[in-house]
C-alpha cells in the first residue's frame, strides 16, 4: 500500500530513497536465511539452505523484487517512484504468512474474516492510487470525472487527496452510490473495469462470508440436527413429557457447556502416537490420584489412561446402586455425588471434583465380604462429568503386567484388611470353583468363537481351491484346443505342398 501511495501521491526524496535502500539491502539478506523442514528438523546448513532457496517458486519472485530500480531514479530524477513496483512481488511473502498463521491460530475463522476485509482494503486503496493517477497524467480538473484541480487550496493537501481518491474507488467498486460520469474513453475504459472488478469484488464477499458463517456455525447445526431428531423420535414413541423435558435440558447442559464434541472423532486423525500422547496430558493426573494406582509403573498408568471412558450423568441419576455388580471404577472428574440411602432422599457423604470410587470391586480381591457387589448408593447431584474404567480393561492391560497386577491385588487387600472387609479364612484359602468354572466357561467360550473362525477360513480355502482348480482346467482345454489347431494348420500345409 506504502509503495502504490508514494507512486501516486507524492515524489521521493533522496533521504526517503536512502532509508528505503537500507531497508531493502536488510530483507535481501533475510530471505536467503529462511529455515525449512526436513523430515520434521529444522534445517540449518547454509549450502542447504541456499539450495532448497533456489529451487523454491519464491526465489524467482525475490529475484524480481531485489532488482535495484532505485539506482535509476539517480539518474531520471526522484520524481518517478513507479520504477520501484518490482518491489510488489515481495507480497507472495505475505500470502505464504497469512496461510502459516491461519493454521496455527486459534481463531481461524476470525482470521480469514480480517484477512478478506484487508484484502478488500487493499483493492479500493490500489484503485483510489490509480485513479489519481490517471487524473495526473489527464489533468486535474481538466473534466468533471477527474480529481479536482489541486491549485484549489482545499484540493491541494495530501489528505484531502487520498481521502477522496479512496472515497471515490470506494463509491465505484462497491456501486453503492454515484460518481461524476467519465468524459474521455480512458475514463469509461477504466469505470467499465472498475465495475467489473465491483462485481467480482461483491461475489467474492458474499461467497467467503457466507462459507465462514457456515463454518462457524457447522457444530451449532449438527448440534440441532441431533436434537430435532431426537425430538421426533420421542414424539413418535409417545414419551412422556417429563422425560421430553429431561432429555432437552440434557441437551442444553451438553451445548452451555460445550460438552457436544466426540473425542474420538476429532482424533481420529491423529497418529496413535499423539493420541496418547493427549490422553496422557489430559488424564494421567487424575489417574494418579487413586490410591491402588498409585506408585505404579508409568507403563501400566499409559495403558490405563487411554481406556478412561468420559461419561455424563444428569441430575438424579445413579451411578451405582447398593448390591449392584461392579464392573467399573469411577473417577470424578466435575460435577457432585451425594452416597444416599435406600430411600434416595438421606445423604451420608457428598463427592466432589477428584474423587473416586468402585476401583476395589474391579480388582476381584479374594476374601472380600463384598465381592465384586457395590456396597453404597451413589447418586448424582447434578450434572457430573466422569472417568469411567472398565475390570475388563483393567484386566487386558494388567496380562502385561503381571508384578503390577500382585502389587495391585496387595493395596487392594491392604484396603480391605484396614476396614475390616476382608474374611481372612476365604483369602487364605484355594482357589475357588465358581471362578475356575467361570475361567473354563470363559475358555470354552473363546474356543467355540475360535472354531467358528477355523471354519469360515476352511470354507473360503475350499471354495478359493475349486475355483483355482476350474480355471486351470478351463486353461488346460483352451491349450489342448490351440494345439490341435496348430496341428491341424500343419497338416493341411503338407498336404498343399
Amino acid at each position: 500500500m506504502r509503495l502504490w501511495h508514494k507512486g501516486c501521491f507524492y515524489n521521493v526524496g533522496q533521504f526517503k530513497l536512502c532509508k528505503d535502500i537500507v531497508a531493502n539491502t536488510v530483507h535481501n539478506n533475510e530471505i536467503i536465511l529462511t529455515g525449512f523442514l526436513e523430515q520434521g528438523l529444522l534445517v540449518r546448513e547454509s549450502k542447504k539452505l541456499w539450495e532448497h532457496y533456489r529451487k523454491s517458486p519464491q526465489f524467482r519472485f525475490d529475484v524480481i523484487s531485489m532488482i535495484p530500480t532505485d539506482i535509476l531514479m539517480l539518474k531520471v530524477g526522484y520524481n518517478n517512484p513507479e520504477l520501484r513496483f518490482n518491489r510488489l512481488f515481495k507480497m507472495a511473502r505475505l500470502f505464504e504468512f497469512f496461510d502459516r498463521t491461519e493454521t496455527r491460530t486459534n481463531f481461524p475463522n476470525i482470521f480469514r474474516i480480517s484477512n478478506l476485509v484487508l484484502y478488500i482494503l487493499i483493492i479500493i486503496h490500489w484503485n483510489g492510487c490509480i485513479f489519481f493517477a490517471i487524473s495526473k497524467t489527464i489533468g486535474f480538473g481538466s473534466d468533471t470525472w477527474v480529481y479536482p484541480n489541486i491549485s484549489d487550496p482545499e484540493f491541494g493537501r495530501l489528505a484531502r487527496k487520498y481521502i477522496y481518491c479512496l472515497y471515490w474507488s470506494t463509491l465505484t467498486l462497491t456501486t453503492i452510490g454515484e460518481t461524476p460520469p467519465p468524459v474521455r474513453d480512458v475514463e469509461y475504459l477504466f469505470v467499465v473495469s472498475d465495475f467489473l472488478i465491483g462485481v467480482l469484488i461483491f461475489a467474492t464477499i458474499v461467497g467467503n462470508v457466507g462459507a465462514m458463517i457456515s463454518n462457524m456455525n457447522a457444530s451449532r447445526a449438527e448440534f440441532q440436527a441431533k436434537i430435532d431428531s431426537i425430538k421426533q423420535y420421542m414424539q413418535f414413541r409417545k414419551v412422556t413429557k417429563d422425560l421430553e423435558a429431561r432429555v432437552v435440558k440434557w441437551f442444553d447442559y451438553l451445548w452451555t457447556e460445550q460438552k457436544t464434541c466426540d473425542e474420538k472423532e476429532v482424533l481420529k486423525n491423529l497418529p496413535d502416537k499423539l493420541k496418547a500422547e493427549i490422553a496422557i496430558n489430559v488424564h494421567l493426573e487424575t489417574l494418579r490420584k487413586v490410591r491402588i494406582f498409585q506408585d505404579c509403573e508409568a507403563g501400566l498408568l499409559v495403558e490405563l489412561v487411554l481406556k478412561l471412558q468420559p461419561q455424563v450423568f444428569s441430575p438424579g441419576d445413579y451411578i451405582c446402586k447398593k448390591g449392584d455388580i461392579g464392573r467399573e471404577m469411577y473417577i470424578i472428574k466435575e460435577g457432585k455425588l451425594a452416597v444416599v440411602a435406600d430411600d434416595g432422599v438421606t445423604q451420608f457423604v457428598v463427592l466432589s471434583d477428584g474423587a473416586y470410587f468402585g476401583e476395589i470391586s474391579i480388582l476381584g480381591i479374594k476374601g472380600s465380604k463384598a465381592g465384586n457387589r457395590r456396597t453404597a448408593n451413589i447418586r448424582s447431584v447434578g450434572y457430573s462429568d466422569l472417568f469411567a474404567l472398565s475390570k475388563d480393561d483393567l484386566m487386558e492391560a494388567l496380562t502385561e503386567y503381571p508384578e503390577a497386577k500382585k502389587a495391585l491385588e496387595e493395596k487392594g487387600r491392604a484396603i480391605l484388611m484396614k476396614d475390616n472387609l476382608i474374611d481372612e479364612a476365604a483369602a487364605n484359602a484355594g482357589a475357588d470353583p465358581k471362578d475356575l468354572e467361570e475361567k473354563v466357561s470363559v475358555l470354552e467360550t473363546n474356543l467355540d468363537v475360535m472354531q467358528t473362525k477355523f471354519a469360515r477360513l476352511m470354507a473360503d480355502w475350499t471354495s478359493s481351491q475349486n475355483k483355482i482348480k476350474q480355471r486351470i482346467a478351463n486353461m488346460e482345454a483352451r491349450v489342448k484346443t490351440l494345439r490341435q489347431e496348430d496341428l491341424d494348420e500343419v497338416v493341411e500345409d503338407k498336404k498343399d505342398k
